[in-house]
């Protein structure tokens, strides 16, 4: 059989894509190389809890299009993140809001956070890196507790020489709002990501353990384009070099208590904990039982035998994507989408929303 789409990877582009495509009348075949659907995204079950296996996904949107097409998948709650810094034995409220100013400085109101921040932040004109871009907004004692040693083990660089988008994300409030995010619709599939995906891939044909570089050639010649959603390097085999990621380890603990950490993730910004947080899963579902599961998450160097996570999107990397990007061009019956072909670090709604706008340009 000939398909429209053999889509590589089963995460949210492919899937995204794909679910379109047959709402299109297309045909498609998704393959992953992985044992599960749903990418970095999947979930599975244990003792009533839904263990979030790569690190916590916390949905979050303020477009009403994402959300709307999102939830006809599967109810989501109402989860608020608000998680929390534990720093030399002593715990934070985070994101930075007053809460946090009042247990660092013992300041109450939002007049004297402003007067505060503004005496300590460092007077630093045009930052060109994280660190001096946080330094010039909150000053040396906020960036030691909060952002220097869990950024160091996160990316395993100096913060000079990291790129300011990666800290732009985090708020910094003067009121005692504590929710990470600013988006309006916010929360976390009941039944769990993995329930979600297997709905949007309803009537669509998968195939599990399998690897497109095992076959490319087998696998193209069996649909009229490719929707590309792995490493855009090991697509053109490395010819520019190989581009750098930071990769994860995950140790998952089964604990005979209801409750371990009050909450949901606790950041750990010593720099002498190799974990940089933990998460305790049952929190994101309010789940009550006399068992909890935790899982601590310790950054470590991508190769081959790992997962690659995150983009290092510093200039040296930057340049090596161009070189690719430019080489896609060429592959008019391939189309590249996720945070692996593009090089780029997305939220899971804008993963959505790129595929959807991929697909209608597709049809165009």
């Amino acid at each position: 059989m000939k398909y429209n789409y053999l889509i590589v990877g089963a995460g949210f582009f492919g899937s995204v894509f794909a679910h379109e495509a047959k709402k299109n009348g297309k045909t498609c075949l998704i393959i992953d190389k992985r044992k599960h659907i749903g990418g970095n995204c999947y979930t599975d079950k244990r003792d009533g809890i839904d263990i979030h296996n790569y690190g916590p996904h916390i949905f979050h949107t303020n477009d009403e299009k994402i959300w709307n097409w999102i939830t006809q998948f599967g109810e989501f709650n109402n989860y608020k993140h608000s998680p929390r810094v534990r720093y030399h034995n002593k715990t934070f409220s985070f994101p930075i809001n007053l809460l946090t100013l009042q247990q660092l400085w013992g300041i109450n109101t939002p007049y004297e956070a402003e007067k505060k921040l503004s005496e300590v932040k460092k007077d630093i004109m045009n930052p060109t890196n994280l660190e001096d871009w946080i330094l010039s907004q909150v000053g040396e004692e906020i960036y030691e507790t909060f952002v220097k040693g869990y950024t160091t083990k996160q990316w395993n660089k100096n913060p000079k020489d990291l790129p300011i988008s990666i800290i732009k994300r985090l708020p910094i409030r003067t009121n005692f709002d504590d929710n990470y995010f600013f988006d309006k619709y916010q929360g976390i599939p009941k039944n769990g990501y993995t329930s979600l995906f297997e709905n949007i891939l309803k009537g669509i044909e998968v195939k599990l353990e399998t690897d497109y570089f095992d076959d490319r050639h087998k696998w193209n010649s069996m649909c009229e384009k490719v929707v590309y959603t792995g490493k855009i390097d090991q697509f053109y085999d490395y010819k520019f070099g190989e581009l750098e990621y930071r990769s994860l380890k995950f140790e998952n603990e089964r604990l005979e208590i209801p409750d371990f950490q009050g909450c949901s993730i606790v950041n750990y910004t010593d720099i002498q904990i190799p974990i940089t947080r933990i998460t305790e899963h049952k929190h994101f579902n309010f789940v009550k039982s006399n068992v909890t599961w935790i899982t601590k998450e310790t950054p470590i160097d991508y190769n081959k035998n790992t997962e690659p996570f995150y983009p290092i999107n510093d200039e040296k990397n930057n340049k090596i994507y161009l070189k690719y990007k430019e080489l896609t061009k060429q592959n008019e019956n391939v189309i590249f989408g996720g945070r692996l072909a593009e090089y780029k670090y997305y939220d899971m709604h804008q993963i959505i929303a790129s595929a959807l706008n991929k697909f209608e340009k597709t049809l165009k």
